[in-house]
């Protein structure tokens, strides 16, 4: 038998390693999964290599940097959504109604956010780390996919404004892509139907038909008070919108006290470090959203008026700081582990609230259905609130709180 270098037998030989063909798309997905869980400048590429079991310069034979591999998947994700939705929007079948086309873009887009989970929320919040023009082109893709649930629902009610059936249309993808926000566990068959059936009864909403929001706080527009002048709770409050504006890796300490009207060091004498920051002003917002909540159950009767006061509750202090709500879902990944675990088990316990109160409302829900409908009823007031442009008059917050309300009942 023919022999080896090595004085083994050929046969023996140790076999050719090969390049899988799907290599890219492996990283692509690697990497889409570590920046949705963990967050773009938490994840190095050394970490996306080492999940996949090679070097560093192996995957730079793919993708140039770490950011052409955010641009390709926030782009990814959003396109799986263009392209599915397209797909089910064209048809030859003349005799197809609105109503059977807006169904089937509806059934499209909730198969391929099912299917990504845990990836297909990346472009809501890493996709504010991409460039303008990138940024841009994926905010197209997004417009286009709006249209394509936007255009049916207005041939089938066309007594909807433009901008209604773009508000209802955003509402209903909110709801879609609620669940790439959250980890409640439900087969895939009941998610599918869950929210086939909660985004059709937000399609079907009246905006404006809705009344003015119950109030259970003063209503922002009409607050009026002395400035807050304690250092700590400025430096807390230009913290989260300088967050908000440039991102947290973006921004600075010494930028945080500027704005605070203080020097940098005496930022430190408040705070460690920024991490600390970012924390405290998470805590902060979740004392405030703990209090207003106790106050709106201490005035409820019943659960149903308990549910109506909770949501008016929640829009009146994302409206109000709705930075807070976007820097929350966007940056709290650049926390310590055990801070990360805190705040979740806190908005797990707000939650739990919610969950309560609804399957008390109705009883044919299971505690985890009624999770994923408390999560998309909350997920719309950062969604559509900004197409409400966090308009805190009483007209916008109705409206806002007409469609949590819808999803909770749907």
């Amino acid at each position: 038998m023919p022999q080896t270098t090595t004085g083994r037998p050929a046969s023996a030989a140790a076999p050719v390693r090969r390049r899988p063909k799907d290599r890219k798309a492996q990283i692509a997905l690697v990497a889409a999964q570590a920046f949705s869980e963990r967050g773009y400048h938490a994840v190095g590429v050394d970490d996306i290599a080492a999940a996949l079991g090679i070097s560093g310069p192996a995957l730079y034979r793919h993708f140039p940097n770490k950011y052409a591999l955010l641009v390709h998947a926030a782009m990814g994700t959003v396109g799986a959504l263009r392209s599915a939705s397209d797909a089910a929007a064209e048809s030859d079948d003349p005799d197809r109604t609105p109503e059977l086309q807006l169904d089937s873009v509806l059934r499209a887009l909730i198969v391929t956010t099912v299917e990504s989970r845990k990836t297909g929320g990346l472009y809501r919040w890493e996709g504010r780390y991409l460039r303008p023009d990138d940024r841009d082109l994926m905010r197209a893709e997004f417009v286009a996919v709006t249209q394509n649930v936007a255009g049916p629902l207005r041939e089938l009610r066309p007594e909807l404004t433009e901008r209604e059936s773009v508000i209802l249309a955003a509402a209903a993808l909110s709801v879609i892509g609620s669940i790439t926000a959250h980890s409640a566990a439900l087969a895939n068959r009941k998610i599918e139907k869950l929210l086939l059936g909660t985004a059709r009864g937000v399609l079907r909403c009246d905006l404006a038909a809705a009344p003015p929001a119950t109030t259970t706080i003063d209503d922002p527009a009409t607050q009026r008070g002395l400035a807050v002048t304690s250092k700590r709770e400025l430096l807390l409050a230009e913290a989260v919108k300088i967050f908000h504006d440039r991102g947290y890796h973006e921004s600075s300490i010494e930028e945080i006290g500027a704005a605070a009207g203080i020097n940098a060091s005496s930022v430190y004498r408040h705070f460690p470090s920024k991490a600390d920051l970012l924390a405290a002003a998470f805590h902060r917002a979740a004392d405030r959203l703990a209090m207003a909540t106790a106050a709106a159950l201490a005035a409820s009767t019943d659960p149903d008026e308990a549910l109506s006061r909770l949501s008016a509750t929640y829009i009146d202090l994302a409206f109000t700081h709705p930075e807070v709500l976007s820097v929350y879902f966007s940056e709290i990944g650049n926390l310590p582990k055990q801070e990360r675990t805190n705040l979740r088990n806190v908005q797990r316990l707000h939650v739990e609230e919610w969950v309560h109160l609804l399957t008390a409302v109705r009883p044919e829900l299971s505690a985890v259905e009624a999770r994923f409908l408390v999560h998309a009823a909350l997920g719309q007031t950062l969604d559509v609130g900004r197409l409400l442009h966090f308009d805190t008059g009483a007209q916008a917050r109705g409206r806002m709180q007409t469609l949590m309300l819808t999803v909770l009942h749907s």
